[in-house]
């Protein structure tokens, strides 16, 4: 039975500009979805879009799975005045409803988890021909003319006695084909209700909800962390092994300076059994050449969405983030350093990831850092 996932995206955003691409906690707003997506029981996920730097973006990025695809929607169905349902349609004509279940996903809830989607999945197959995500409120709602919607003020009820209320997230919305083809709408005529949790409410209008929803993702990260054995040791590159600068000839990239203790911690770390992985942003030749020297694997390069890259490595692994170490400098490392059973920073990092990491070693990047790293990592195994 095939199970399309669907994540339409535009690229105009009229509240923030460029929303969807735009770093949330390090990573593109959109790839918080579609990374869920790529590890949920969807058998493809496409990424619908009008934006011909994300279908670059994609084809790039996710080159490590056959799953996700991108598929440019005609201007039309991207326009301001365009429904989702006819760039659901649009696409869904295109490839002859090819598939038994449809997945709409919104690129602007990043709350939304694998298990999010699999239960929605799940509910087509006990007798419903839809499902969607929702959130129980226990807010008292009025209407205009000053009338109670929901309770009688002459008996308010306390929190703990009120059923509250079911809202509608607009996180996800699955449906068979045959109902989407009949009603040609998201939602049929049998519809379960999957609950989220109330954080997933917070909907993306303003430079306000921005912030709130940013701060939410970072601490739901960190309250998920568990710390076992570190058997896996993620490395950044700029800013970790190096001090963050490099020099320039009119021929391009010229050198970076690395620290030779470094790479001695490194190796100390193998022979005890600790992966050592790296993963940069940087698609760097010196990079290469210079991790070929050490010996060193595993070597990632010019990762953009850092964290679901992680999640596959794991999976593959067979070991979860509990077991990683990760050592990041900027933002761009964020989602990771949250994430992670023990995140590590130089002591030259930026303030956001100072703020969020486990561990601000003494050493700066390049002088030492990845050295102290690797010391505190064989200290910790210790206890195991």
């Amino acid at each position: 039975m095939k199970q399309i996932g669907f994540i339409p995206l535009r690229k105009g955003s009229k509240g923030i500009p460029n929303k969807n691409k735009r770093k949330m906690v390090g990573r593109p707003l959109f790839t918080w979805v579609l990374g869920e997506a790529i590890f949920s029981n969807l058998d493809e996920v496409v990424v619908y879009t009008d934006d011909e730097a994300v279908i670059e973006f994609i084809a790039k990025e996710y080159h490590w799975t056959n799953k996700v695809t991108a598929k440019l929607r005609s201007k039309e169905s991207a326009s301001d005045t365009a429904s989702t349902e006819f760039a659901m349609l649009e696409y869904c004509e295109s490839i002859s409803y090819n598939f038994e279940s449809f997945c709409l996903l919104q690129a602007t809830s990043p709350f939304t988890r694998r298990d999010d989607i699999n239960t929605c999945l799940e509910k087509l197959q006990d007798n419903y021909d839809s499902a969607i995500t929702v959130v129980n409120t226990h807010r008292f709602l009025w209407g205009k003319d000053g009338k109670p919607l929901n309770y009688d003020p002459q008996k308010r009820p306390r929190r703990q006695d009120f059923d509250g209320l079911l809202i509608e997230n607009g996180a996800v919305y699955t449906t068979t084909k045959e109902s989407l083809e009949s009603t040609k709408n998201r939602l049929g005529s049998k519809v379960a209700v999957v609950e989220m949790p109330e954080e997933s409410l917070q909907e993306i209008d303003s430079e306000t909800d921005w912030t709130i929803v940013e701060q939410l993702l970072i601490e739901r990260q960190k309250r998920d962390k568990r710390s076992d054995k570190i058997t896996h040791f993620v490395l950044d590159v700029d800013g970790v092994f190096t001090d963050g600068t490099i020099t320039y000839t009119k021929d391009g990239e010229h050198t970076k300076k690395f620290d030779m203790r470094d790479g001695m911690g490194l190796e100390i770390l193998r022979q005890f059994d600790i992966k050592v992985m790296i993963m940069t942003s940087e698609n760097s030749a010196l990079v290469a050449k210079r991790m070929e020297k050490l010996k060193i694997e595993h070597v990632f390069l010019g990762v953009k969405d850092k964290f679901t890259l992680l999640n596959e490595i794991v999976l593959n692994e067979g070991i979860t983030l509990s077991n990683v170490a990760y050592i990041g400098d900027d933002v761009n490392d964020l989602t990771n350093i949250c994430s992670v059973g023990w995140s590590l920073i130089p002591n030259n990092a930026t303030d956001i990831v100072k703020s969020n990491a486990d561990v601000v070693l003494s050493k700066n990047s390049g002088a030492g850092a990845i050295r102290e790293a690797c010391q505190f990592i064989m200290n910790y195994n210790k206890r195991f």
